[in-house]
């Protein structure tokens, strides 16, 4: 896979705002998703509010995977449903094929939902199990009402698990009667069947056994190269993210702490949150493990109810100076277009 240097965002880290740019598939500015806290048994009044992505931004290109990682409840998954619409957005903007989508109601949103699709975690949890593998791939199909009568559609499906990897004579079985991994390759056709330009990955492969996780990956990669698909990839693993992503975004209690393309971030890490990630992914071989200066975060992650003062990291942060503590770091664009929220490069 390239590294992709020609697709670097702006000095901004976020990308151009220029969205005429045909390359540009997705732009996401200062997204928020707050969630109220409400009290009281009768009298019910909000108390405050879970501010589970806080100021989120970054851009995607066409034929373009944006790695998204960090640890649980950071805000991935969030800020992949509230790209879809699937959550109410607080505020910001959400740009999508140079359309601002974030006011869209539902019937706007409509004819849309076929640009853009979701390949979930759970690959069991999301197939319907009283339905045939046939129905669920072909059921978007139905939904958006695709040209075509019943053999047309059944012949697409069988185009599908083709292309995934199935045999076609497995439209006829149940999701129960397949493996993880052949459960997720189901769920990809489903995605792929109304030929979107953007595919977000939520935890794609974190279900399945590590030898299967390879192969899932590498029909992601497949399917790109073959048929120009953009990816958004939610991960915590920055083992797997390194093997798709052409960048990645690192968030940390709801915020992008640093992005970078993926040969920049894993070369040099700039943030100390990034580098306690990548210190913490094993190497394969005991001497060098063994040698290897370790790098803990200590410490809980704060409430995203209440998130510290300043810098989000500071409270866990062994590099933390007394600015950290206090003034909040903007993202600062840094050569190459990388950029990081971070005082020690400021």
């Amino acid at each position: 896979m390239p590294d992709a240097t020609s697709s670097h965002p702006g000095p901004s880290g976020v990308g151009p705002s220029g969205l005429d740019t045909p390359e540009t598939v997705l732009e996401v500015r200062d997204l928020k998703v707050h969630f109220p806290v409400m009290a009281g048994a009768v009298m019910r009044k909000q108390v405050g509010s879970v501010k589970a992505v806080d100021g989120v931004s970054f851009m995607v290109r066409r034929g373009e995977t944006l790695g998204l990682v960090g640890e649980s409840g950071c805000g991935k998954s969030t800020t992949g449903l509230a790209v879809l619409k699937m959550l109410d957005i607080t505020s910001g903007q959400v740009v999508f094929e140079g359309q601002d989508i974030t006011r869209h109601d539902r019937a706007r949103m409509r004819p849309i939902r076929r640009r853009m699709q979701m390949v979930y975690q759970d690959p069991f949890g999301s197939l319907n199990p009283r339905m045939k593998v046939a129905e669920i791939v072909g059921e978007p199909l139905e939904v958006h009402s695709v040209p075509g009568g019943r053999a047309v559609h059944r012949e697409k499906v069988a185009k599908l698990l083709d292309m995934v990897g199935l045999l076609p004579d497995m439209a006829d079985r149940y999701p129960h009667e397949f493996s993880g991994g052949q459960r997720q390759r189901i769920g990809i056709a489903r995605a792929m069947a109304l030929e979107p330009s953007l595919i977000i990955c939520d935890e794609p492969v974190s279900a399945l056994d590590v030898s299967i996780q390879a192969q899932v990956v590498n029909l992601f990669q497949e399917l790109q190269e073959r048929l120009g698909l953009t990816y958004i990839f939610i991960a915590h693993d920055l083992a797997v993210v390194r093997h798709i992503s052409h960048r990645i975004a690192v968030m940390y209690l709801g915020r992008i702490v640093e992005i970078a393309s993926r040969a920049e971030l894993y070369a040099k890490p700039l943030h100390p949150y990034t580098q306690a990630l990548l210190a913490a992914i094993p190497i394969p071989d005991p001497e060098v493990e063994a040698g290897r200066p370790q790098q803990i975060i200590t410490g809980e992650v704060p409430s995203a109810m209440r998130p510290p003062p300043g810098c989000r990291f500071h409270t866990r942060c062994p590099m933390a100076m007394h600015v950290c503590k206090t003034v909040d770091p903007p993202m600062h664009g840094l050569e190459g277009g990388r950029a990081v929220a971070c005082h020690l490069h400021g």
